[in-house]
């Protein structure tokens, strides 16, 4: 036994130096008279597994996307490839920083508030916990990490990595040196999407070109950043507002195009569709929008010479990552929009339905035409560039994706080349999404596990969920349950525990969040009878006490809410520890320029109580009133 655990050890040694190795040389060894690569990391917005025509299992699906087909062709087209999370925000902030959603504390879209039910306090039984709202100002992103190396890094399109659009900190405040943010044809039409469309017109700003498309600024703006950074080495990130809501299209002929393919008449309502299936004509329009304005990207390269390597077009020497943000948004606004069978659920929720993306992967070195069944995760494309390049990971940065090159290098279809930070095979991912669906979810090899924080006196909805997605044999992936049709929890109760506590482990290790249960839930919840109540607050300079009473339930721990500027436009909340004593007080020290601030604390039986209460998000928003209004000011 000592024998082969010694044997054991020298092969992951040798797999460490491998890639250790492979990372150092990648780019020297594919070099010659190679100059320094491009890369352009192209992120869809709410585009599904099944959105894309090279994606298409079971049903065929009517979208047409020929563009990102023939692109699939010219390096690897990953089946089991997903998002960080199952939404926007938290996606980008993890492609982009590296971390992990959890870890982050960034979990959820916008972010930054304080913890209260969304809409009514009597029929919510679960809040969400508090998340950031966005990433740290100093984060040593990928983009800045490729600044300080000498590449032009240029940003076109969506950013949402802050508690707003437009709230600081922007993309030339994270390490891009250029950064547009035009929606260019997403734009809402006027009066409604049966009107304003695109026309012929030199005066009209979405003019429809020689091929019948809208003007689209997003796409202009990609393409001006490659005409004008191609003498230098770049990274471009560009970021789609393509597929996300609202959803229409400027160009008619697309309209009329996809009504007439899928057999449905044109709309009369602009408020609504309702067919359900992948049968709604202006999705199918968007989404070969996309598919033309991204292809645009694709020909330059493939057409233009590259100024700094003669004789060779830019595609030779520039590496590009096409994939989504998270899984394809079914439903929306009135509208059934698109369906990711045979996966389940979609965005906002964690399983397979709204974290599997699309992901397409070509380049330099890297074989064309490959299908592969590895399981990867836009968490590791910022140490996968970082290797491509040849460029070691900043000191005191940690990453939670796993570096592809390797993969992507030598066999894209060999899973043992994805080495964790053990320097073993990689057969672990997790997701953390204490929202809405309030879910983690976890990936081994090929099961998934699911725990649900929303089961207690919810019948619908049962603790633990265990599924068996494919059966992989000697290197084959057989689908075996890509549905999570079959819930295993209870057939399989060994495999349910042992999952749970690996998943309990990963999250503990990332000081993750959880949602908490709400006191003030009319209905029948075990042990609401026993939440504390918080009697009064006392401030001393910067150090204030709340004391409280306990109801029978411990309170095991508690937390300051706080914000810097209170009553601002982009009013944003953080949170600290405060401490437990034993006298049944909580005492905190107000963080330097805390203009409001409230205290959270969480019972034995996670039941979460706000001194003071604080309105539902859908009353501060009808209402058009902040936080701060209800909380304590910092006087």
């Amino acid at each position: 036994m000592k024998t082969i655990h010694k044997i054991q050890l020298v092969v992951a040694c040798s797999l460490s130096v491998l890639v250790h190795a492979q990372k150092q040389t990648s780019y020297k060894v594919l070099k010659g008279d190679r100059p320094e690569p491009n890369v352009i990391l192209l992120l869809t917005d709410d585009l599904g597994w099944q959105d894309v025509k090279v994606y298409d299992i079971d049903e065929p699906s009517p979208y047409e996307t020929p563009n990102i087909d023939a692109f699939a062709k010219n390096g690897v087209q990953f089946w089991q490839a997903y998002s960080p999370a199952p939404t926007c925000a938290p996606s980008r902030c993890a492609i982009m920083s590296g971390t992990h959603p959890a870890r982050a504390q960034k979990t959820h879209v916008v972010g930054g508030g304080a913890p209260t039910v969304y809409a009514n306090k009597n029929t919510q039984r679960i809040m969400d916990p508090w998340y950031s709202g966005r990433m740290p100002e100093n984060e040593m992103t990928l983009a800045r990490v490729l600044q300080q190396k000498g590449y032009k890094t240029g940003h076109s399109g969506k950013w949402h990595m802050a508690i707003n659009h437009f709230a600081f900190p922007q993309p030339t405040d994270q390490g891009f040196d250029i950064s547009t943010a035009d929606r260019g044809a997403t734009s809402p039409q006027k009066p409604n999407r049966l009107t304003d469309f695109a026309t012929i017109k030199a005066s009209d700003p979405f003019r429809l070109d020689e091929n019948g498309f809208p003007y689209h600024q997003n796409s202009e703006d990609a393409l001006t950043f490659l005409k004008e950074n191609k003498q230098d080495p770049f990274f471009l990130y560009y970021a789609t507002f393509l597929v996300h809501a609202p959803i229409h299209t400027r160009s008619k002929a697309l309209l009329e195009k996809y009504c007439k393919k899928l057999g449905v008449p044109y709309p009369t309502d602009p408020n609504h569709w309702d067919v359900k299936g992948q049968n709604n004509p202006y999705y199918c329009a968007m989404v070969e929008m996309l598919d033309y304005y991204v292809g645009k990207v694709f020909n330059y390269l493939e057409t233009t010479d590259d100024p700094r390597w003669p004789g060779h077009k830019l595609s030779e020497n520039t590496y590009i990552i096409f994939t989504s943000d998270n899984g394809g948004m079914e439903n929306a606004h009135g509208d059934v929009i698109t369906d990711n069978y045979p996966l389940d659920k979609g965005k906002i929720n964690a399983k397979e339905g709204g974290t599997r993306v699309p992901l397409l992967i070509a380049g330099p070195g890297i074989k064309k035409g490959i299908s592969s069944d590895v399981v990867v995760n836009g968490l590791d494309f910022y140490p996968t560039i970082l290797s491509l390049l040849a460029i070691d990971t900043p000191t005191d940065k940690h990453l939670d994706g796993d570096d592809l090159s390797t993969l992507l290098l030598k066999d894209p279809t060999d899973s043992k080349l994805v080495l964790d930070k053990n320097g073993k095979e990689r057969n672990t991912m997790m997701w953390h999404f204490p929202h809405a669906s309030y879910q983690s979810t976890l990936r081994v090899g090929d099961y998934k596990f699911i725990r649900n924080y929303d089961y207690k006196n919810n019948p619908k909805t049962p603790e633990f969920e265990l599924y068996k997605l494919y059966s992989t044999k000697n290197g084959e992936v057989k689908r075996e349950d890509i549905e999570e049709a079959k819930n295993l929890a209870t057939s399989d109760p060994k495999r349910t525990k042992e999952m749970n506590t690996k998943l309990t482990s990963m999250l503990t290790e990332m000081k993750a969040s959880y949602p908490s249960y709400n006191p003030f839930y009319k209905e029948d919840l075990e042990h609401k009878e026993t939440v504390p109540t918080v009697l009064s607050q006392s401030k001393k300079k910067n150090q204030v006490t709340f004391t409280y009473k306990e109801n029978g339930a411990k309170v095991v721990r508690a937390n300051l809410i706080y914000t810097t500027n209170g009553g601002h436009r982009y009013e944003e909340w953080f949170k600290t520890d405060a401490t437990i004593n034993s006298n049944f007080t909580v005492t905190v020290t107000l963080p330097k320029g805390t203009t409001h601030y409230l205290i959270n604390l969480i019972d034995e039986h996670n039941f979460l109580v706000s001194y003071p209460e604080m309105a539902t998000i859908k009353e501060l928003k009808s209402k058009k009133e902040q936080y701060s209004k209800y909380a304590l000011k910092n006087k």
